[in-house]
């Protein structure tokens, strides 16, 4: 598993980059209501911050026809947050009608790693488009998901090497009624990653979670924990995907999934970046693969280290 890339679809639609001032001039636009649109600020390459970018955008697109947005990197984002960008987005409620997809940082590991990621408190932006469908966040450094609610959000998606707990706990206590598809990237200590299998805990209930099919809960160290929870979850009965990929999962975890609720009901089970022997996989094969769930498990990427007498294993993404 490699480092999250840029996004190329929300809400089902391309993603697009709106021009640099150095391009505008030579960069025909498509319809407002075509593409989402990326708005980035490069401080290597521009002096323009996001804000000026957004501003720009806002004069040379029909904002009232624009369906979603895709934040990119802004200036610094190594020591500042998007607090300005946030404004910037409520500020423009009224000009943005048709917006129903929102993500804020999507940047690649050259423009800013993804802990170094400063990001700040995405409540106010849930709480001021009512209408979204989808929302997505990258980075879990000063990351802020109070419990809240909303009645629309179909897709929500935290991508981090690190989330932390309080976050995770914003989320689970969240009254998510319409939400479908839940990803969440749990991370690592070594990044801030500080939640417990008991902060998901109300997630895998799933009593605030009637409409979900897909549920994430990923790239984390204590992926067996999880595992372990999950075989017994009411939310697992009702899901369609269900992704534990990314992770420490070892034998421990993948025998407790095989010793819990049956899966089979399943379309995927994904597994990939696994620490799981092989006699376990070839059961899993057995088991889930044999009935007809498509599994995954690629161990791409997930390596051992041996040191001071013990055995390291990582998750896909951390730093």
């Amino acid at each position: 598993m490699s480092y999250p890339r840029h996004l190329t679809e929300s809400c089902g639609l391309p993603v697009f980059d709106f021009p640099t001032p150095e391009d505008a001039e030579t960069t025909r636009l498509p319809a407002a209501d075509a593409v989402a649109w990326r708005i980035s600020s490069d401080s290597y390459d521009s002096e323009e911050s996001w804000t000026e970018a957004f501003a720009r955008f806002g004069t040379a697109v029909d904002t009232t026809r624009v369906r979603a947005i895709v934040v990119g990197s802004w200036e610094e984002a190594y020591e500042s947050g998007p607090e300005e960008i946030i404004s910037a987005l409520l500020e423009a409620r009224p000009r943005l009608p048709a917006l129903r997809g929102l993500f804020l940082g999507d940047m690649e590991s050259e423009q800013c790693e993804i802990s170094w990621i400063t990001q700040g408190d995405v409540g106010p932006l849930l709480d001021g488009f009512p209408e979204l469908e989808e929302f997505g966040v990258r980075g879990g450094s000063g990351l802020v998901f109070p419990a809240l609610t909303h009645h629309r959000l179909r897709s929500l998606t935290v991508e981090t090497g690190g989330m932390p707990a309080e976050a995770v706990r914003g989320v689970a206590a969240s009254d998510l009624p319409a939400l479908e598809h839940l990803d969440l990237w749990l991370g690592t200590s070594n990044y801030g990653g500080d939640a417990a299998v008991t902060d998901v805990a109300p997630i895998l209930d799933g009593d605030r979670l009637p409409r979900l099919r897909h549920l994430g809960l990923r790239n984390s160290d204590i992926q067996d924990e999880i595992a372990a929870a999950a075989a017994s979850a009411p939310v697992v009965a009702r899901l369609e995907t269900f992704d534990l990929s990314m992770g420490v999962l070892t034998d421990q975890g993948g025998a407790a999934l095989l010793a819990g609720q049956p899966l089979t009901h399943l379309n995927k089970l994904d597994l990939h970046h696994n620490y799981l022997g092989a006699p376990l996989r070839e059961r899993l094969q057995e088991v889930l693969g044999g009935a007809g769930v498509t599994l995954d498990l690629d161990r791409g990427r997930a390596d051992e280290d041996e040191y001071d007498g013990r055995t390291w294993r990582y998750v896909a993404v951390g730093e």
